[in-house]
C-alpha cells in the first residue's frame, strides 16, 4: 500500500520569508471543510474508488470540491463514497456517492464493496458490526453487504425498477425490454434497441454479438449518456452474452465516462440479459478491470459478488480547494 502525502504549492516568484509569514498569518476561515482530512484510495474490480469519513462531523462535500479532488493525481476517483452518520435506524452510514464531474450517484456496487473493506477494517474508520454485515443507506435507498472472503463482499443492490418513469425515460414505453434508440445509420445502427434498468441509476444495455471491445465506446458514450430520452442522463454498456452464465462487458459511466468496472451496470446487464431469456437469473461479468458474479433471486433482489483492493492511503491538502473556494 502506498501513503500518498500532498505537496504543498510553490510560493510565487520573488516570494520572500515576509511573503511565507503573511500567508501562515492568512485567516483560514474560507478553508475548505475537507482540507486535512484522511482518505483511502482503492479499487474494486478495477473501479478507482476514494473512501472520505465525515461521520461525526457536519461537513459536506460540494461539487465542485469533489471535482477538485478526481482532478488531482494522488487523489483521482471513478467515484467518491463519503460517509455520513446513519439516518435511518438500523443503518450504519448515510452514504454519499460522487462521480467525477461533481454529479451524484444513487448507487455504486463496487465503491459500497471499497466502504465495507474501509467500515470493517481500516484502523481509523472501522466500527463494531456484527458478523461482517453492514447496512448503508444512500439517497436511492438501502443497500446490505456482507464479506464472503478477506477481500471479496456481497452487496444487495436491492431490487431493479423497470418502469419507463422509474428509469427514468423521457417518454413512456409500456415494454422496457428494448427501447427504441438508435447510434449511427436508420438502415445500418452502430447500436440499437437497448433495456432500460435502473439500478439506483439509470442504465441502458446494448447487446451486441461482436466483442464489446470493438465499439467507439468513448466517442458514442457520450451522445448515448446525454441523450434527450434520459433526463437524468444515463449509463451505458455494450455487452456481449458469451454463455448461459456469462457476459462480456464494457461501461460509459454517466459522470465519470470509461471505467474498468461498474458494478451497477454489471446488475442491470444481468437483469436486462435474463428479461430477454439470453440467460438464467445469474451469470458472471468480465469487465476490463475484473469479474463480478451478479445474482438475480426470486425475491427481485440483485446479488453482486467481487474483490476490493486497497491501494493508498492519504490526506486531502488545504490548497488543492483552492480554485473550488
Amino acid at each position: 500500500m502506498r501513503r500518498i502525502c500532498h505537496a504543498v504549492a510553490p510560493l510565487a516568484p520573488g516570494g520572500g520569508f515576509c511573503d511565507i509569514a503573511r500567508a501562515l498569518l492568512q485567516p483560514r476561515d474560507r478553508m475548505s471543510a475537507l482540507a486535512h482530512r484522511r482518505f483511502l484510495k482503492m479499487h474494486g474490480a478495477g473501479n478507482a474508488i476514494v473512501v472520505l469519513d465525515l461521520r461525526g462531523s457536519a461537513a459536506k462535500v460540494r461539487p465542485e470540491e469533489a471535482r477538485a479532488i478526481a482532478q488531482d493525481p494522488g487523489s483521482t476517483f471513478d467515484q467518491l463514497m463519503v460517509l455520513h452518520d446513519p439516518v435511518s435506524p438500523g443503518t450504519d452510514a448515510f452514504m454519499r456517492i460522487y462521480n467525477t464531474d461533481g454529479s451524484e450517484s444513487g448507487a455504486c456496487g463496487n465503491g459500497t464493496r471499497c466502504v465495507a473493506y474501509a467500515m470493517l477494517d481500516d484502523p481509523a474508520m472501522a466500527r463494531p458490526a456484527e458478523g461482517g454485515r453492514l447496512t448503508l443507506e444512500t439517497k436511492a435507498g438501502l443497500l446490505g453487504v456482507r464479506r464472503v472472503s478477506e477481500r471479496a463482499f456481497t452487496v444487495d443492490m436491492g431490487r431493479p425498477r423497470l418502469a419507463w418513469d422509474e428509469i427514468p425515460l423521457s417518454e413512456p414505453f409500456p415494454d422496457t425490454r428494448r427501447i427504441e434508440l438508435q447510434i449511427g445509420p436508420i438502415d445500418d445502427p452502430i447500436l440499437h434497441s437497448p433495456g432500460a434498468v435502473n439500478m439506483g441509476n439509470p442504465h441502458a444495455v446494448f447487446f451486441v454479438e461482436q466483442d464489446p471491445d470493438s465499439f467507439d465506446l468513448a466517442r458514442i458514450g457520450p451522445m448515448l449518456e446525454n441523450h434527450p430520452l434520459f433526463p437524468e442522463r444515463a449509463n451505458i454498456s455494450v455487452a456481449q452474452v458469451t454463455g448461459r452464465e456469462t457476459i462480456k462487458l464494457r461501461v460509459w459511466e454517466r459522470g465519470a465516462g470509461l471505467t474498468l468496472a461498474c458494478g451497477t451496470a454489471a446488475c442491470a446487464t444481468v437483469v436486462a440479459a435474463s428479461r430477454l431469456r439470453m440467460i438464467g437469473r445469474q451469470a458472471s461479468v468480465a469487465l476490463p478491470g475484473g469479474e463480478l458474479f451478479v445474482e438475480w433471486r426470486a425475491d427481485d433482489h440483485v446479488l453482486m459478488t467481487g474483490p476490493v483492493a486497497l491501494v493508498a492511503e492519504g490526506t486531502l491538502a488545504p490548497e488543492l480547494f483552492d480554485s473550488a473556494a
